[in-house]
């Protein structure tokens, strides 16, 4: 049995963005997708342009849904924003405790992710509105440790979050390693793992040094060899996704969440080979 798969996409910053995005959501459409979720940018710099993005998918008949973090929010601001999707017909999101806000050079002040869930289910029930949160298999940059990570976890979903999706990694025995720690932890809400296809090289090892998610060094290596040949490198990409793939779904997991970079496809090769 295939499991569900869900897209993201990063907020559109002009019309021939939304496009691009509106042209993605609907070549994916064709997997029957849970949701397409749209990115918060960092500190909450693309606010205006999530709020913009869902509204105009969700008119286009996707089941979009935002991101939200804090931000330099207030409560009451965080409030009036998800009475705004609510009226819209939205009844889930991806809440995260987002990055530093512009113009702050410290993330000492910035409430965690379980404050915010916490702060969320003040207001809402479960049967109101779905809670996803974020996770990281192979440890979160700012993280004291594996341990301090996974307790951090633990108490988002203690705080009211009904499901957990990963940070994108190329090593499956990170995730499988995670998956049993997080079982062993009591949690049980589903685990989604997410998965990153491989397009462009400096992207990929720019995205992956910063936020902590490691390139095997053979695969490393394999991609600064392709990095000039740009239609090998995307099929190379496809197939070492695909095969990672398989085997989470032969581990048994709910769904695959793609992050898209507003593309569709690298992740439309990857599910044709997966059969979907």
């Amino acid at each position: 049995m295939k499991p569900d798969v869900s897209f993201e996409y990063s907020a559109f910053r002009s019309e021939s963005d939304f496009t691009k995005i509106l042209d993605t959501a609907t070549k994916l459409e064709v997997f029957k997708p849970t949701y397409h979720s749209v990115t918060f940018g960092a500190g909450g710099s693309t606010k205006q342009g999530t709020e913009e993005t869902v509204t105009r998918l969700r008119q286009a008949g996707f089941n979009s849904i935002p991101h939200l973090s804090w931000g330099a929010s207030q409560a009451s601001e965080i409030f009036a924003a998800v009475e705004t999707y609510r009226n819209q017909g939205v009844r889930e999101m991806v809440v995260l405790r987002g990055d530093v806000p512009a113009g702050s050079d410290s993330k000492a002040n910035l409430p965690s992710g379980e404050k915010l869930v916490e702060l969320l289910r003040s207001q809402y029930a479960p049967a109101e509105l779905h809670l996803r949160v974020g996770c990281y298999p192979e440890v979160h940059p700012d993280a004291a440790s594996a341990a301090a990570d996974l307790d951090s976890l633990k108490a988002k979903v203690n705080a009211g979050a009904d499901e957990c999706v990963t940070q994108y990694f190329y090593n499956v025995d990170a995730f499988t390693n995670f998956a049993n720690q997080y079982v062993q932890k009591g949690i049980t809400v589903p685990l989604v793992p997410g998965v990153m296809p491989i397009t462009n090289f400096q992207r990929i090892v720019r995205f992956s040094d910063k936020c902590g998610a490691e390139v095997p060094r053979w695969l490393r290596w394999r991609l600064d060899e392709l990095k000039d040949d740009a239609e090998s490198l995307r099929s190379f990409g496809v197939d070492v996704v695909s095969a990672l793939c398989d085997q989470l779904i032969q581990f048994g997991v709910p769904e695959l969440h793609f992050y898209t970079l507003n593309r569709s496809l690298a992740t439309r090769r990857i599910l044709k080979n997966l059969g979907f």
